[in-house]
């Protein structure tokens, strides 16, 4: 099959022919048809996320599925499916208490780029005479190909009356969103709330914090047309971050206290202050977005405490895929999420180095690989 390899960082990707190993127990091959373009890809490409290479990218993706390996119960060949990049056992600590994206039994091989038995399902022949060499998967999944080998954890079964390229993203920055907002700060209604950041997961936690009823939703960005498609989905207030200090303008739409949730979905030290600052006394900061492992947040030793503020981090938004995903699907499907203003572009996987810098031009999105 044809797939989007990594060899290096700062290097393009290069569409190889790889080969794929059928699934063994408790695996799943999924048919891809659509993968979007996410900021934590890029990551690999910079060097900000150490991973093991060559590599396949790509985490939110979905599928049909086309073969289930053995003992595989809960989808059948024909099934549609949105891919989590959370592979999880459901009986250790953290999946019992409603975590499954930190899984003690699979958080390691997931970043090692493994299978959860510690090999790979993908390969590229060798150079001459020498063997095939392993490639790993990003995230558990590789969505960057035309099909994938899974842990059955991450196959969600989806109603099939929604569009898979609009149905992907779910797998990670609507999931995100919405549950950065419903299920990890529970937004209450007539709440006051910030987002800094809106990219693929920030509007949608705009539009969460509308759907849980927030008196006023300020979106804040540097992208006017961003800005503009926060409004529309949700927002009341916008702030452009470059004509002057987003936290003193958030205070000024607050009465001077500041919002009572702030969500940081960037993943910049900097905007992690900013939040922290434009937070209320007493109030909540989410941290969503991902920064690079090298740096640290630092906090005021004499005044946090004394700020009675809450910092929590919202990792995959606090979800659990099986539940939340096809709830996500069922609020697009009855028009209370608007997931497919959200698609900004469609390309093919022989243009992926072109979805990327769409990405990195800052007026997309989502760039999302079709199939």
């Amino acid at each position: 099959m044809k797939a989007a390899v990594l060899h290096a960082p700062s290097t393009p990707f290069v569409i190889e022919d790889v080969e794929l190993e059928g699934p063994r127990a408790g695996e799943v091959l999924v048919k891809i048809a659509a993968s979007g373009v996410c900021r934590s890809d890029h990551h690999l490409v910079t060097g900000a996320t150490p991973h093991p290479m060559p590599v396949v990218c790509g985490h939110e993706g979905s599928g049909v599925v086309a073969e289930v390996g053995k003992g595989v119960t809960h989808v059948r060949p024909g099934d549609h499916v949105v891919l989590s990049w959370a592979p999880s056992c459901g009986v250790c600590f953290y999946c019992t208490h409603e975590l499954p994206a930190q899984c003690e039994a699979y958080l390691k091989p997931t970043w090692d780029g493994t299978m959860m038995d510690g090999t790979t399902r993908l390969s590229l022949a060798g150079v001459g005479s020498a063997p095939r060499r392993p490639v790993h998967h990003f995230c558990s999944l590789a969505t960057f190909a035309e099909a994938v080998v899974v842990h059955e954890s991450c196959c969600i079964p989806v109603r099939k009356d929604v569009p898979l390229d609009v149905a992907a993203l779910v797998g990670c920055a609507v999931a995100t969103g919405v549950s950065a907002v419903g299920v990890r700060a529970k937004v209450h209604p007539g709440a006051s709330v910030a987002v800094f950041g809106c990219g693929g997961v920030g509007l949608n936690i705009v539009q969460a914090a509308a759907l849980a009823s927030a008196s006023t939703i300020i979106a804040v960005d540097i992208s006017p047309a961003k800005l503009d498609l926060a409004m529309k989905v949700g927002a009341t207030n916008r702030v452009d971050a470059k004509a002057g200090d987003p936290v003193e303008a958030i205070r000024a739409l607050t009465q001077g206290r500041g919002a009572d949730y702030v969500f940081e979905a960037i993943g910049r030290t900097a905007v992690m202050t900013q939040a922290v600052e434009a937070a209320r006394r007493g109030g909540m900061v989410i941290l969503v977005g991902l920064g690079p492992r090298s740096e640290n947040l630092t906090l005021g030793a004499g005044t946090f405490t004394r700020s009675d503020k809450m910092i929590t981090g919202a990792y995959y938004g606090g979800c659990t895929p099986a539940r939340d995903f096809p709830k996500i699907l069922d609020l697009y499907a009855e028009g209370s999420l608007r997931l497919d203003d959200l698609v900004t572009r469609r390309r093919p996987l022989s243009e992926i180095n072109e979805a990327f810098a769409d990405m990195l031009a800052g007026d997309t999105i989502r760039t999302v690989i079709i199939f």
